[in-house]
């Protein structure tokens, strides 16, 4: 354990921006087709993609878990910053599927990136948790209580999924996406405005009726629910007034935008919503019909995506826009400061990461049972425990 009184100390004095210094991705290798999903319910590949856009998702393996995720793209992100790991004074991960109740998966996540003296914390919004927790870095490190923080969206939706509600269980992916937010005493660049909702209308819209304090003896299901119909009503609403007053908060247009990195919910609300926005698809970056839903890990993913193939350069207005569970809603609209060439330092980093097991943890699948034959001739890397 680090001593306390040996940490360095954090920042004092209150920086002139907060400006993105580095960005990580990591999906899982093991891919699920809509092909695979019509061999469990009644669906098929042209009803996926018609409603949808999406072709396919990613699976975590059975070693895998959202730490082990989240760690490889904030070790990417760190890399691509240029920081050493103990230069990180806070990590912050946003998700809906820890890997335990507690401790937070933050505080999991920070042994396998070598952040010895970061504090640590999870950030519970859902699908908008990355752009939740992006606007909660920004104001640590703009009040001077952080020089630099890891913001991590990840998630394994495959193991909270009904595989016979084929609603849900096709839109769905596992993912992780990452950025480091640091303090510049250089003026301009960085988060230019910023508008986070919340409408507990919509709290038992899309939810998990079991595992909490009022269910802890899971009576009810454990597996995801969502009222799709309500829930697409709703989305195209919110996000396009989420980012239309953010855009206004940046006293900014929609034509000011450069790219728009949505929430990869579904192709139908995204184009719904650029058109509210007046903003023609060529300005959106989408690859949910690679991943699909990946829920906090959504937007960062998308995003670290878009900068290394070269959608985003220095100068360029963004707005990241995203909606879950709660109803939750926010969106961000900040001007890139990095050279997307430091993106290649992320090669540097395995798709792997070691985290410690629980004492006298049993070696469990944790995968659901219809997706175990994707994994039957996956072997398990030496290097990799979860």
């Amino acid at each position: 354990m680090t001593d306390p009184a040996s940490r360095a100390p954090r920042a004092a004095a209150v920086p002139r921006s907060a400006r993105v210094t580095g960005w990580g991705m990591y999906a899982p290798q093991t891919v699920l087709t809509n092909t695979f999903l019509e061999d469990l319910v009644e669906t098929s590949d042209d009803w996926i993609r018609s409603r949808t856009g999406i072709g396919e998702r990613r699976v975590a393996a059975p070693w895998e878990s959202t730490a082990t995720l989240a760690a490889v793209a904030g070790r990417r992100a760190i890399a691509v910053s240029g920081l050493d790991p103990d230069e990180i004074d806070m990590v912050m991960v946003a998700t809906c599927t820890p890997d335990y109740q507690l401790p937070a998966t933050a505080a999991v996540v920070t042994e396998a990136l070598g952040t010895r003296r970061a504090a640590a914390m999870d950030v519970g919004a859902v699908c908008s948790g990355f752009v939740y927790a992006y606007a909660t870095a920004h104001a640590y490190v703009m009040s001077g209580l952080a020089r630099h923080v890891v913001v991590i969206g990840a998630e394994v939706m495959s193991r909270i999924l009904d595989f016979s509600d084929r609603n849900t269980c096709v839109l769905f992916g596992d993912g992780a996406g990452a950025v480091v937010l640091s303090a510049s005493d250089e003026p301009g660049g960085g988060l230019l405005g910023v508008e986070l909702t919340a409408d507990a209308s919509g709290a038992y819209k899309i939810w998990i009726p079991s595992g909490g304090s009022r269910d802890p003896n899971q009576v009810g299901s454990r597996l995801l629910y969502m009222d799709g119909r309500e829930t697409y009503r709703y989305a195209t609403r919110t996000l396009a007034s989420s980012a239309l007053a953010a855009v206004a908060k940046a006293g900014l247009t929609p034509d000011d935008i450069t790219l728009v990195v949505p929430h990869q919910a579904n192709l139908r609300i995204i184009e719904a919503v650029t058109k509210q926005l007046s903003i023609p698809m060529e300005r959106v970056f989408l690859n949910l019909d690679r991943y699909g839903n990946t829920s906090a890990a959504s937007v960062p993913l998308a995003l670290a995506e878009a900068v290394d193939t070269g959608r985003v350069h220095p100068g360029d207005r963004l707005a990241f826009v995203a909606f879950g569970s709660g109803y939750t809603s926010g969106a961000i609209v900040l001007e890139w400061t990095a050279d997307p060439a430091a993106g290649a330092r992320a090669a540097s980093i395995e798709p792997t990461a070691a985290i410690s097991d629980p004492p006298d943890w049993p070696e469990v699948d944790p995968t659901p049972p219809e997706l175990r034959p994707l994994f039957a001739a996956v072997r398990r890397p030496d290097e990799t425990r979860s």
